[in-house]
């Protein structure tokens, strides 16, 4: 990896095909998150894909999980290579990593605290989608784990806007910075 001069790394979070294909505002925030990665990388800001994966046939769905044993049946005859596949105009190069997580939040499940704690990060900065699944999970737990937070408000999307705007004014200040990517970008 780059040398990180400034304990910072940038999470690409479920930027998947397979939940952009069902996104209407998927090529925007495709978009938007490209340009957040171009600037990562030119200033040698780790950049780390996590996706959400199961083994074949989802036997880390508990039946218990409301949200995820509504999808179990679906998820049973998936093909996880397919559908962890991240967005090509998102494409990681061959150093970044790919974290796989079972759940919302990027931590659960997944090896991202010990990678972070590798790369000696301490700030992170959250795109993905959608606002109130993997980026608000996840930015509850980094707050809980005491990382510094910046969200990338337009290099996030929900489906439904208004939870999205709630989320951005109300909700998410009290615990990160709330920034465009344009305005980090200048940073």
């Amino acid at each position: 990896m780059s040398n990180n001069t400034n304990n910072t790394a940038l999470l690409v979070m479920d930027m998947q095909n397979a939940m952009l294909s069902t996104f209407s505002e998927g090529a925007a925030v495709t978009a938007n998150v490209a340009k957040a990665i171009a600037n990562a990388r030119s200033k040698g800001i780790p950049v780390i894909y996590v996706v959400v994966g199961f083994r074949q046939g989802a036997p880390e769905i508990s039946a218990n999980n409301k949200v995820f044993i509504e999808n179990k049946a679906r998820f049973s005859n998936v093909n996880f290579t397919d559908f962890t596949a991240i967005h090509p105009d998102l494409a990681p190069q061959a150093h970044e990593p790919v974290v796989v997580k079972r759940r919302f939040s990027a931590f659960t499940g997944s090896d991202l605290e010990v990678l972070l704690r590798g790369l000696r990060v301490d700030h992170l900065v959250l795109t993905g989608i959608v606002t109130s699944g993997v980026v608000l999970s996840t930015l509850r737990e980094a707050a809980d784990k005491d990382f510094r937070i910046t969200v990338l408000s337009d290099g996030c999307a929900d489906r439904e806007a208004d939870v999205h705007e709630f989320l951005m004014t109300k909700i998410f200040p009290r615990q990160a910075e709330v920034r465009t990517i344009e305005e980090w970008n200048k940073a």
